[in-house]
């Protein structure tokens, strides 16, 4: 089970004038990954300080609150941590923290129920979902484009979400859609919605038959969505290992392999 994100990675706040550089300079550059942030603290240990003077650091930690990536996609919150860094001396003395070598970092992070269906919102994600014109959906509506909206997902136990959305088939009024699934991860970058199930007894009996059909189409569409290559941050690449519901969050732990340290321009 995850124990949240606070307090997971506890580092002396015994720093010296070095680390407080180090960790100010750190905290300018990870804020530019964001579009937007409540809160970003990080905190660099090097014990003793003269490790700098060789271009090592014991180990990073970033802990950040009410993120925003891309304009449209709110994190609750998002943590991750490394272990000994080889960095560029030089760089160190322009104000700079460049790496000598891409490292990995232990991440965790939560979504809340709120930010996951905002971002169902943005553009990147309604482009998929909008004016479509595959022959599964075209056919319920003469041929015209069919667009899946108002979507909104409710977390439950066990990795399980609802999911309510509206079909638009261009006449008519738009179909309600509620179906289940399981979330998973594939290949530690995928989101998949598995085991869909759609929820008669929440449709109208007189909507109930295409609901299911286009249920299933939906979940089809909803299983080539979530790409964790799709939002990748500068320098920095997330892969997922687990997942779990909890509550009204959505938790996520993996590691983000960092190839340059995020640039302050």
């Amino acid at each position: 089970m995850f124990t949240g994100i606070t307090g997971i990675f506890p580092f002396s706040s015994n720093t010296d004038m070095g680390e407080q550089l180090l960790s100010s300079v750190a905290s300018q550059g990870i804020r530019h990954l964001f579009s937007s942030s409540e809160s970003v603290d990080v905190s660099i240990r090097c014990k003793p300080s003269s490790k700098l003077l060789q271009g090592r650091i014991d180990g990073l930690q970033m802990t950040g609150r009410g993120l925003v990536i891309r304009k449209d996609f709110p994190v609750e919150e998002m943590s991750f941590t490394t272990d000994a860094v080889a960095i560029d001396v030089a760089a160190v003395l322009r104000g700079e923290i460049r790496l000598l070598q891409p490292t990995q970092a232990v991440a965790l992070i939560s979504l809340s129920e709120g930010g996951i269906n905002h971002a169902f919102k943005a553009q990147l994600v309604t482009k998929r979902l909008e004016n479509l014109s595959v022959p599964a959906l075209t056919e319920f509506s003469g041929g015209k484009p069919v667009s899946f909206q108002d979507v909104q997902v409710e977390l439950l136990a066990n990795n399980k979400i609802r999911l309510f959305a509206t079909c638009n088939l261009g006449a008519g009024e738009p179909v309600p859609i509620v179906m289940t699934s399981t979330l998973a991860v594939e290949r530690r970058r995928r989101i998949t919605f598995s085991q869909a199930q759609f929820e008669p007894e929440l449709v109208p009996d007189s909507v109930r038959d295409i609901s299911e059909k286009l249920t299933g189409v939906l979940d089809e569409i909803l299983n080539d969505m979530v790409d964790l290559d799709r939002f990748d941050l500068d320098g920095v690449k997330l892969r997922i290992n687990r997942l779990e519901t909890q509550g009204k969050n959505l938790l996520f732990s993996g590691y983000a392999q960092i190839e340059h340290f995020p640039r302050t321009s």
